[in-house]
């Protein structure tokens, strides 16, 4: 259940990692973390090993009462330690491309049309990083943005899953067409079912919000549009759930290509 309350912090939700693995992968990964709070007391299992890991890299580790993480915490599930970070960056478009080019593979990309959810743009982040996707793609405007919310959701996600903030998606959609990609974006009135679809190849994988789903102009620009068969009650899926079971399906045919 989301929290919608506002907690009055010197922190803002962006300054923040919360939670053992999203902490601990962000130490892995070379993120720059200004200090590290753990719960006074708390030094067993998990947290023992982020502490030595913390301490190896030299970062900074304070023991707080448990109230200071409480007031801080956005997710209300700190699992008694709290990263406070530099703000992750994100990157340009022709990052994520370069990506995919240093690696030898063909671009795969996912664009995320105004998906408002913290919750869902975390979950699409560790699916991402799963399937061996070279990045994300969201509007600057009307769309979730990366905090410690999607940070935690993701599981530590964030920090290998690079992210592109565009002003204009459908202009975005036209560059990534003159770099070769294929654009495909999931509609309920798409004319392939999604395993029907050729995804092997450069692709970028468009998902919509759950409300309203891909946007007209967005749509357009799609060279073709692909379903999700539904045989229940509801007439949708979870935005994060029918990616996933996209991107799923593009690393089954693209290991299988």
């Amino acid at each position: 259940m989301k929290n919608n309350s506002k907690k009055s912090s010197p922190l803002s939700e962006e300054d923040i990692i919360e939670g053992r693995n999203p902490c601990m992968e962000a130490i892995k990964s070379g993120r720059t973390i200004n200090k590290l709070l753990v719960s006074k007391g708390l030094k067993e299992g998990s947290i023992k090993k982020i502490i030595r890991l913390a301490k190896e890299n030299k970062i900074v580790i304070q023991e707080v009462d448990k109230e200071k993480l409480d007031g801080l915490s956005q997710t209300n599930n700190h699992q008694g330690i709290i990263a406070v970070v530099s703000l992750k960056d994100y990157v340009e478009v022709e990052d994520i491309l370069e990506r995919a080019h240093s690696l030898h593979q063909k671009p795969f990309v996912v664009v995320l049309d105004e998906i408002q959810d913290v919750y869902n743009l975390g979950a699409v982040l560790r699916t991402a990083d799963a399937v061996g996707a070279h990045g994300v793609i969201i509007p600057k405007r009307r769309s979730a943005s990366l905090n410690s919310v999607v940070a935690k959701a993701s599981a530590g996600a964030i920090e290998y899953v690079p992210v592109a903030r565009v002003s204009n998606i459908p202009t975005t959609i036209d560059k990534l067409k003159r770099e070769g990609l294929w654009v495909i974006g999931m509609d309920a009135k798409g004319e392939k079912v999604y395993h029907e679809a050729d995804l092997k190849g450069a692709i970028a994988l468009v998902i919509g919000s759950e409300g309203e789903g891909i946007g007209r102009l967005v749509k357009e620009k799609c060279d073709f549009l692909v379903n999700l068969p539904m045989q229940g009650n509801v007439s949708s899926l979870n935005a994060s759930v029918s990616a996933g079971i996209v991107m799923y399906e593009a690393l089954k045919q693209r290991n299988n290509g």
